[in-house]
């Protein structure tokens, strides 16, 4: 019988003892860059509008500034953005995992062959 094993990681940033960052709140705000909108954003990744925008609005209070910027209805509608500072910690999230994951990768066979 072959035993399928795997090396996995959990990376996130805590703020005063609660998960504030992580994979989960990266994919949203891909997201909404790429969809211009919280709701599509959580749409397309299969969670509630409720839910999408507990956390946009959980990562405006909590860091050091607002990383999604609404934009109110009108003519064209409503919409959403990433301020600077959203793209900056969603560019920086992702190479950090990117770093992690390659040396996870680097390690996972020796690792992986002793257990």
């Amino acid at each position: 019988m072959e035993v399928h094993k795997e090396l996995r990681m959990r990376c996130w940033i805590d703020i005063d003892g609660e998960k504030f960052f992580g994979p989960g709140r990266a994919q949203l705000l891909a997201h909404i860059d790429r969809q211009g909108s919280i709701s599509k954003a959580a749409k397309a990744m299969g969670m509630s509008y409720k839910k999408a925008w507990s956390m946009v609005d959980d990562m405006n209070q909590k860091g050091q500034e607002p990383y999604v910027i609404l934009h109110k209805g009108g003519n064209k509608g409503g919409g959403a953005a990433l301020t600077e500072t959203g793209k900056t910690i969603l560019t920086a999230f992702n190479e950090l995992m990117e770093n992690l994951n390659e040396a996870l990768r680097d390690g996972e066979e020796k690792i992986l062959r002793l257990v």
